[in-house]
Order: C-alpha cells, then structure tokens, then sequence
C-alpha cells in the first residue's frame, strides 16, 4: 500500500547545506549515485551468477551493462562492520564498528562518503538497515532518511521518517523503494544520492509468530506474498566442500574445535556430526523468492530514471554487506569465517559514460574501495583517512595486482563457540593465508588455483613454507598499515 509523501521531501530543498554554492549547470552535469546494499547476498546467487532457479532479470542487467567485478571480495565478513567500510572506505579496525552490538554513538561520529557528496550539493538520501546500533534516528550526510531500528522487519516494519518512528503496513522491500522512487521523483534540481540498504535478504526473527505472515514462513525467511512458493520444490545443488563430520575438518583444528563446542564440552570424536543447524534447500528457496522483491525493486528505479532521463548519468553499484555459508566446511547460516562462501562479494558497477558493458576485472578488489570511488566519480577530493583504493582505473578497462585484508576482531555473546575465532587473514590472486589470533599455531594457507573450494589446508606442507612465511609478512605489512593511519 503506497503511503502519502512524507513532509521530509517537500522541504528537502531546504534541508541541503551548501547547495547555494555550486553553479546549477555544474552540479547538472555531475553523475547521480545509487548504491543498493542486499543484506547476507552470496556472490553467486543470482541469475547471471549460476543460481540455478532464481530470476533476477535487473541485476542481470546491471552485471550485462556494466562492470562485474568477479574477484570482489569483503573487507570483514560481518554485517555492521562492513557497512561502516562501505561508507567510510575504511577498516573496521579504524572505523570502530568491530561487530554487531549496538554502537549507536560511534556510527553517528563516522567520516562517511555521503557526507561530502552533501557538502558538494547533492541531495542525498538513505533508506532501509542501518544495522550499526539499535538507534534509527537520523546520522550526517543525508537530508531525507528512512531507518528501520536494529535488524529491523519485513513486513509491517517500524520507520523513522519525519522526525519519528512509526508502523508502516506493507512489505519492507516494497516500502523503501516506493520511499526511493519518490525521493527521486521530488529531487531533480541537483545531483543526488539514494543510499538503499534492504532488509531482505536477511532472516526475521520478530516474524516468526506474526500472524500477518504468510503460511511457510515459519524460518524466518519471508518473502512477498506474491513469491512465496515460487520455488517450491526446487533443489540446489551443493558445492563439493561441504563437511558433515568433525573429521572433515582435521587439518583445521581451530574451526573444528570451535564447532566441537557447540555439542557441548568434553572430547569429541572426529566421527561426529557437526552439530550445527542445516540450511537446506526450503531455506534457500525462501531466500531465492525473497530476491525476486529485491529484483523487482531494482527494476523500478531504473525505470523511473529511464523516464527522467537520469540513467545513463547515474553511477549504480549493488553490493551486499557479507557472504554466506550453505554448509561449505560445515558451516550454515553463518557468514563470519573467512572461508569464500563468506568473503566473496558481488559488486556490479553500470555508468555508461565511463565503464563499457560486459566488462569484467578481474583485478582483487574489497568493499574498502567503494567510498572513495564514489569520491573520485563525484570529482571531489579522497578523504585523507580512507584506506581503500579508487576502483576508477578498473572502470576503464585497468588492472592492478594487489593483496587484500580480511579482518575480524570480536563476536558476540549469541555465538559464544566462536568468541575465539578472531583473525586477520591475506587474499591474493592464487593464495589465502588466515592467522587465527587467538591460535597462532593453528594458521591456514589454500592455493586457491588448485583448490578453490579450499578442502586442503597446505600450511604445514613443507614445499608451501617459503609461500606462507611470504604471505605471513605480507599480511604483517597490511595489519601494520591500517593500523597506522587507525592512530
């Protein structure tokens, strides 16, 4: 159900500081920004991706008509902590948001990239999971925002607009993108930024006993009741690493020993089951027909810039804030470890003016790199405090080698079998290496070429040492970098 416009719109012209100050026909000529943020998106699970039954015909499109960066990867495997690196273009070991607890305060004290695109005139809006602290009350850098409090809900979600929270009837993702297309609609004397960061495809644990659910929602999944069921049936088939004993992980004792604890303590066996909840294949239907909102979503915005004739001058990115797991090394609904299946991204870039359809790099990039990309598209200088890279030369066509920092650093009480798990780990093009900080003796190193469902942990192979001892002080070199500028 459509809502009335909120207040906050009509009086947006009011609410952007400096805007006076940049000539109308510069600010014109400047690109639009739409940065869409899809919550717990593996890199592969969408149509053009290899999904095998979901239909996401837009982003399709965007990955068809722009850049899809096939080797992006995650700067932290978490969801509050990377979008701070989203937005900041910083590790989560700078910008403090290190995990999921509220940190209302902190987030509202970040340097963001919406910040400045607002000092230079654009008109700048967010919508949807904040998710960095409980608090939805407004933070800098935006003139209209529409927050859900916490992980928020998918249907019938809390919002706060116009200077309250209230309910609002209907589906989230429908919700926010009615909110998006009117902002776009109302916002066409400068250039603009939406900020979109769903709730879907994230699960609803406040749904679960919400009789206004549609039947078979019941895990948390929940899609738009014109989707659910639209896979029912379906089967997916599973990646050739999945693990179902302790035994399976024999060369990875820390992980092992960590998932042992959730069966309680005392010794385990390595014939044991790893007792872990399965996310089998109605979970991953329902998360596939919660995408088909998202999709949808997607489609309309692009519409509603086709009509304005906005499109081609808008820098579009889809992104997702971590991966997650299928059962790959024994892990399910989890996204942290940093394993692939949590630390790969999907990152589609399209803006004709500069990045040729269909292209493809193949070049190591993280979510570190999108804020100041979105600096040097908007032709404004590069935060001195951001640690990630412009991803500009790539949109032309240019490669870079490099070696990428994964870092976690603490986990919550909800997970207390992995509240050891801290680690910083090194990604390069062939290799991974992961320091466990809380078991120094028990790193990891996969050659990623011969084994990219990293099934063999090569880092007491002997022939692999001088690759490890490598890699060991090329990651010393990145902890001691962000750490540097951090202070």
């Amino acid at each position: 159900m459509r809502q009335d416009i909120p207040r906050s719109l009509c009086s947006l012209g009011l609410t952007v500081l400096a805007t006076a100050s940049v000539p109308r026909a510069e600010a014109q000529s400047r690109p639009n920004f739409l940065v869409v943020v899809v919550d717990d998106l593996r890199w592969d699970e969408f149509h053009a991706a290899g999904h095998p039954f979901v239909e996401t015909p837009n982003l399709d499109r965007l990955a068809s008509e722009g850049a899809w960066f096939r080797n992006a990867c995650h700067a932290v495997a978490l969801c509050s902590p990377n979008r701070a690196t989203l937005l900041t273009g910083q590790y989560p070991s700078t910008h403090g948001i290190v995990d999921n607890i509220a940190r209302d305060k902190a987030s509202h004290e970040l340097r963001t990239f919406p910040q400045a695109l607002q000092r230079a005139g654009y008109r700048t809006a967010f919508l949807g999971k904040w998710h960095m602290g409980n608090d939805p009350t407004p933070r800098p850098g935006f003139d209209y925002w529409v927050a859900q409090p916490g992980q928020g809900r998918s249907v019938n979600p809390e919002f706060f607009e116009d200077g309250r929270l209230h309910t609002v009837e209907g589906y989230t993702t429908d919700l926010l993108t009615d909110r998006a297309v009117d902002f776009l609609r109302r916002a066409r004397d400068a250039p603009f930024l939406v900020y979109l960061a769903h709730k879907a495809i994230h699960p609803d644990i406040t749904q679960l006993n919400d009789a206004s659910v549609a039947p078979g929602s019941q895990d948390n999944y929940v899609p738009a009741p014109r989707h659910l069921g639209r896979y029912d049936g379906k089967a997916y088939p599973r990646r050739a690493n999945q693990a179902t004993t302790l035994g399976d992980l024999i060369d990875r004792p820390a992980v092992r020993r960590a998932l042992a604890r959730l069966a309680g303590p005392g010794p385990f066996s390595d014939s044991a089951a790893i007792p872990t909840p399965p996310t089998d294949d109605a979970m991953i239907r329902k998360r596939a027909e919660m995408l088909l909102a998202v999709d949808e979503s997607l489609g309309r915005i692009l519409a509603v810039l086709e009509e304005q004739g906005r499109l081609d001058n808008t820098v579009i990115v889809l992104t997702s804030d971590n991966g997650f797991f299928f059962g790959e090394h024994g892990l399910s609904t989890e996204r942290r470890l940093p394993y692939e299946e949590a630390i790969r991204n999907v990152l589609l870039v399209r803006y004709p003016p500069l990045v040729r359809a269909g292209l493809r790099p193949s070049s190591l990039v993280s979510t570190v790199d999108v804020a100041p990309t979105m600096l040097e598209l908007a032709g404004l200088p590069r935060d001195r405090l951001m640690q990630g890279r412009s991803l500009v030369p790539l949109l032309k066509g240019g490669a870079w080698q490099r070696a990428l920092l994964v870092e976690s650093d603490a986990y919550e009480n909800p997970f207390p079998h992995l509240l050891d798990m801290d680690y910083r780990a090194v990604r390069t093009a062939r290799y991974k290496y992961i320091h466990w900080l809380k078991h120094p003796d028990e790193d990891e190193l996969y050659d990623l070429a011969a084994d990219s469902l990293e099934t063999r942990n090569i880092a007491r192979v002997a022939r692999f040492a001088p690759v490890r001892d490598s890699l060991r002080r090329e990651l010393g070199r990145l902890v001691a970098a962000s750490v540097g500028l951090a202070r």
